[in-house]
C-alpha cells in the first residue's frame, strides 16, 4: 500500500508546477538564424576595412519600426557622436564617406583635419520629418544618419546650420563637397537646399534612390 502511494505521488508531481506546465514541456529556444548573405558580406567588408563595430541582434518595434542587420560603429578613424543602431550598409557607406571624402575635403578646403563628427543620431522611430501622417522615416528602420557639425584640429567648429550659407566661401565649398560625396555613396541625401527640416544637418540614408538635394 505504501509503495502504491509513493508511485501515485510521483505521477501527480508535474501537475503541481505553477501554471500546470511540466518541466520538460517548455518550448525550446529557436536557434539563432544566420544573417542574410548581403549582411554577412557587409560585416566582412567592415572588418576588412579596419572598422571596429558591434553586430546587434535583429529587433522589431511598434509602429513598423525595426533594426534588422544592424551594427553599432565603435571606431571609424574619426570620433563621431550619437552613433547607435544603424543598418550595416549605412554603417559601411558612412565609414567610407568619412575616410575617403570628409578628411580629403577638409584638407583641401579648410587646411585642417576633422577630429570629431557631431551627429543627430541614427535610429528613431518616427515618420518622415517627424510630421504625423507621413510615411515611416528611414530612421525608423535604423537606415539613416544625420550629420550636424565638424570639429577641426585647428579648433574651429563647422556647423551645417551656420556654414551652408555663411560668409566663409571655403566653408560653403567644404560642406557642399561632402554633401555631394554623400550623394555618390548613399541612396538618398538631403541638406539645407532640400527643405527647412534639413537646414541644420546632412541626412544620409540607404532608401530607394538615387535622390540628392
Amino acid at each position: 500500500m505504501r509503495r502504491g502511494l509513493v508511485l501515485l505521488s510521483l505521477l501527480l508531481l508535474p501537475s503541481c508546477i505553477p501554471g500546470g506546465q511540466k518541466r520538460d514541456e517548455r518550448p525550446p529556444r529557436a536557434p539563432a538564424s544566420r544573417p542574410p548573405e548581403d549582411v554577412r558580406q557587409c560585416l566582412a567588408d567592415l572588418t576588412r576595412e579596419g572598422v571596429r563595430f558591434k553586430a546587434l541582434p535583429d529587433r522589431v518595434f511598434e509602429n513598423g519600426c525595426s533594426a534588422i542587420g544592424a551594427v553599432q560603429l565603435l571606431d571609424i578613424g574619426t570620433p563621431t557622436t550619437n552613433l547607435k543602431s544603424m543598418t550595416c550598409p549605412v554603417a559601411r557607406q558612412f565609414a567610407r564617406w568619412t575616410r575617403e571624402a570628409l578628411q580629403t575635403n577638409a584638407r583641401v578646403w579648410l587646411n585642417s583635419r576633422v577630429i570629431k563628427i557631431e551627429s543627430f543620431g541614427t535610429y528613431a522611430c518616427r515618420p518622415v520629418n517627424g510630421q504625423q501622417g507621413n510615411k515611416l522615416s528611414e530612421h525608423g528602420r535604423a537606415n539613416a544618419v544625420d550629420i550636424a557639425a565638424f570639429v577641426l584640429e585647428d579648433g574651429r567648429r563647422i556647423t551645417v546650420l551656420a556654414g551652408w550659407n555663411g560668409p566663409d566661401e571655403d566653408v560653403r565649398r567644404f560642406l557642399r563637397a561632402v554633401h555631394q560625396a554623400g550623394c555618390r555613396r548613399f541612396g538618398i541625401v538631403l541638406g539645407p537646399d532640400a527643405n527647412a527640416f534639413h537646414r541644420d544637418h546632412l541626412h544620409f540614408d540607404m532608401g530607394r534612390g538615387p535622390y540628392c538635394r
